[in-house]
Formats: structure tokens, C-alpha cells, sequence
């Protein structure tokens, strides 16, 4: 029952709501998440007059914002809490799905959707800090969606709401959508593990389950801890990328036509597959980015800024990285493969035998260890962004903030040890409702942000 209702919901959020025909008897299918995401990442992307080139320099300037209270966290920190979850499933899991279902040319739109939607991202983290609160449980500032839709109303209503529906609802599809994710990470990180190990898949979810719990169950364990596994992780990929680029110059050219061939469906326009490529490469993008899904925001509003743009700025610049940097390193990882060698191949083992390919048993075994390692801090960060849901849901106690992370432990254990096949829906139903409620908000509130 539970899994048809999901499964339901999933083709309604991320279904074929509309239909485009295309030359050759193909079609393009549009789901309502596409509809929602794009065009207000091409209307903010207007309306801030392409901040995403104009103002990098303002970005990257945004990371050495100081903090004055050591309970606060810097915008750099806030940064490095998003990146987490960013830089985490959807840069190898999620980047494998889209290029295995919609080819090289996936990545392109990846890469399209990241310009666009660093526009949203910077609308709703300067949101996030114009609404933020004091957190009297974990110190500092708390924040996202749930609280600037719950100030929107009250000022709209000129009186003092208890709860929104608006927000509630939000809160719930957040909550969902990171204990689908949970899931998600656990059965990659153990199935890698055994590819790579042959260790079976319970030890793995007990060590992990272990390790997280441990530092989630800690009071302020986990933005310290993220603070060092984020740039080790990042730094250590995209080095190892640079070094497969350098081993294979040469190819690179035509890595790179493959891409702008298969994006437009060149390469395909006999089998009918500019659809697939396309939406395929939106779709991942979207969830690798999370802009404009109300996630980061989260995380934007605990940060200590004397601007809110600034916040903004942090979280635009995240968007950038995590697609145009570390997605790429994967695609790259992946296409610098022989394609007869990858050919049939999907998920992990399509990853793992390209790395073996190029750098033999020890690309396996580092492969396997950035997963680990990817999904590990994605599961930190996104416990930190529900500490905001679970506070606006349940008020401010230990009791609601610990179940929390214990229920999210039990689903990370529950995915270690059995596949189902319903868990990235669940991922992707949580999101979309996300999307939805935050979207409709954005619009109405967008007037405040400026980026100048």
C-alpha cells in the first residue's frame, strides 16, 4: 500500500505531465518538478541580471565573512554543511543514473541547470537569513523554508500564527526526503564495499551506522567533523580527476564532442533519444544541485552574516561547485573510459570499472572509499538541515531532536542490509513536495533579495 502510494506520487512529481513531440516520431516528456525549477531558475536568473557571472567574484569574496560569536557559524561553514549534501549522492550516484539512462549528453544539462539554478539558490538562502531565528538549543541561528513561509503569512495576515500549513507540510517532505535518503546512502556505500572488498554488506552497515551515531548524537560534533572530511574529500577527487585528465590529454576533445553531440541528441535522433538525454541530465541535475528544493537554506540561515546576500552568495558559489567541479570530475571519470569496455553497464559497477580501467585495483578501492566518505558527510548534513524541520514541527526540546536522528539511523541501517528499489522514489517524493511548497513561496517573496 505504502509503496503504490509512493510509487504513485513519484509519477505525478516526476512523470510525464507533458508532452512535446519531436522530429522523427520521438517525444519529449516534461514532469511537474521540470516545470516548477526551470523556468524560475531562467526568471531569477533574469530578474538578478545573470548574478551567477556577474557577481562570481562577489562569491568567492562572500567565503572570508568573519564571524563574531565562536557559537555562531560562518558562511564559509554553512557552505562546507551544504556542500556536504551537494558534493555527496548526487555527484557519483546520481551523475552514474544520469549518464547510464541519458548518455554523455546528460551532463550538459547538468551543467545548464547548475547556471540557472545558482540564481535560486541565492533567492532562497537570502530568504533563509532574512527570517533566521535564534537557535536556543544548539546555539546560533536556525532557519530555511518552513520559517520564512511561517513569517510570510503572519505578515500577510498582520497576526501571530502558532504553526502555517504551509510550513508544516514542508517540514514533513523534508523530513521524508532525508530518511529516503538515508537509504540511499547506507545500500551504495555497502554495495560499493563489497564490489570493492568483498565484505558483506551487514558488517559495512554496522561500522557506518556505528561511526554516524556516534557524531550525530553529539551535541555540536557535526559541523566540526564536516569541516574536515568536506575539502579532504572534494580535494582528494578532484586531484585524482586531474591526474586521469592528464594521463588521457588526448581524449579530451573528443570526450568534449561527445557531450555537445548527445546533448542535443545528434548521436540519438534515430532511436528518438534527445528526451531521454535531456531529461535525464535536468532531472539528476536538479537533485545533485538541490537549488531552489529548500534544502541549503537550511543550512544559509545558521550562518553569522552582517548582509543576508551575502548567505546567498555562499550558497550560489555552492551550486557551482558541486556541479560545473565535482559532477564533471565524475562524468569525466566515466567517459575517459573506452566505451566498449562500459557498455551495458550501470549504477556503481559502471563507476568502478571505469576507475579500474584507469588506475586499476587502487581506482576501485578509492572509489569505494569517496562514497563512503561522499555519503557519509551527505548523512551529516542532512541531519543538520532537520534540526530546523524538527524544531518548527515539535518546538524546542531534545526529546524530538534525538527521536529524530534515531529514526534516521534505523533507516540507514534498514538500507545497509536490504535493496529496495523504492527508496530513490522516496528520495525524490520528499524533494519534489519540497520543491513545490518552497517554489510557490520564492515567487512571492522574491522581491526581497537583491543582488544589487
Amino acid at each position: 500500500m505504502i509503496v503504490t502510494l509512493i510509487e504513485k506520487m513519484y509519477s505525478f512529481l516526476w512523470g510525464d505531465l507533458v508532452k512535446i513531440p519531436l522530429p522523427g516520431g520521438s517525444s519529449l516528456g516534461i514532469s511537474l518538478i521540470i516545470i516548477l525549477l526551470v523556468p524560475a531558475g531562467i526568471y531569477f536568473t533574469i530578474r538578478t541580471r545573470f548574478l551567477p557571472v556577474r557577481m562570481f567574484p562577489d562569491m568567492v569574496h562572500a567565503l572570508v565573512e568573519k564571524k563574531s560569536d565562536k557559537n555562531n557559524l560562518s558562511a564559509f561553514q554553512t557552505l562546507i554543511v551544504s556542500t556536504a549534501t551537494r558534493v555527496g549522492m548526487g555527484n557519483l550516484v546520481g551523475v552514474v543514473a544520469a549518464i547510464s539512462a541519458g548518455g554523455a549528453g546528460a551532463i550538459f544539462w547538468m551543467w545548464v541547470l547548475a547556471l540557472i539554478g545558482s540564481s535560486t539558490a541565492f533567492i532562497e538562502a537570502t530568504l533563509a537569513q532574512i527570517y533566521k531565528e535564534k537557535d536556543p538549543l544548539y546555539g546560533g541561528y536556525r532557519g530555511g523554508p518552513a520559517y520564512y513561509i511561517h513569517h510570510y503569512w503572519e505578515e500577510k495576515q498582520g497576526r501571530k500564527r502558532k504553526k502555517v500549513l504551509l510550513s508544516v507540510l514542508f517540514a514533513i517532505s523534508g523530513l521524508i526526503c532525508w530518511c529516503g535518503i538515508s537509504q540511499v546512502i547506507s545500500n551504495s556505500v555497502t554495495a560499493s564495499f563489497e564490489n570493492a572488498f568483498n565484505i558483506p554488506p551487514l558488517y559495512t552497515t554496522i561500522v557506518l551506522v556505528a561511526v554516524a551515531a556516534v557524531i550525530v548524537l553529539r551535541k555540536n560534533a557535526t559541523v566540526k567533523v564536516l569541516d574536515f572530511l568536506v575539502p579532504v574529500m572534494a580535494v582528494c577527487y578532484f586531484a585524482i580527476t586531474l591526474f586521469i585528465i592528464a594521463m588521457n590529454l588526448g581524449s579530451m576533445p573528443g570526450v568534449f564532442k561527445r557531450i555537445f553531440e548527445e546533448a542535443f541528441g545528434i548521436r540519438q535522433v534515430a532511436a528518438g533519444g534527445f528526451g531521454a538525454v535531456l531529461m535525464n541530465g535536468v532531472k539528476r541535475g536538479l537533485f545533485s544541485n538541490e537549488a531552489g528544493s529548500g534544502s541549503a537554506p537550511c543550512a544559509a540561515a545558521a550562518a553569522e552574516c552582517d548582509q543576508p546576500v551575502k548567505a546567498g552568495f555562499v550558497q550560489a558559489l555552492g551550486v557551482f561547485v558541486d556541479t560545473i567541479v565535482i559532477c564533471s570530475c565524475t562524468a569525466m571519470i566515466m567517459l575517459l573510459a573506452p566505451e566498449d569496455l562500459v557498455s551495458g553497464l550501470y549504477g556503481m559497477e559502471l563507476l568502478q570499472t571505469a576507475m579500474r580501467y584507469h588506475l586499476g585495483e587502487f581506482g576501485v578501492i578509492f572509489i569505494a572509499a569517496t562514497l563512503f566518505m561522499f555519503s557519509f558527510s551527505t548523512f551529516l548534513g542532512i541531519l543538520f538541515y532537520a534540526r530546523s524541520n524538527v524544531a518548527y514541527l515539535f518546538g524546542d526540546n531534545w526529546a524530538s531532536q534525538t527521536g529524530y536522528k534515531i529514526i534516521a539511523l534505523v533507516m540507514l541501517f534498514i538500507g545497509g542490509i536490504a535493496a529496495y528499489t523504492f527508496v530513490w522514489d522516496l528520495g525524490d517524493v520528499g524533494i519534489g513536495l519540497m520543491t513545490i511548497f518552497n517554489i510557490f513561496m520564492l515567487y512571492l517573496l522574491g522581491e526581497k533579495p537583491s543582488g544589487n
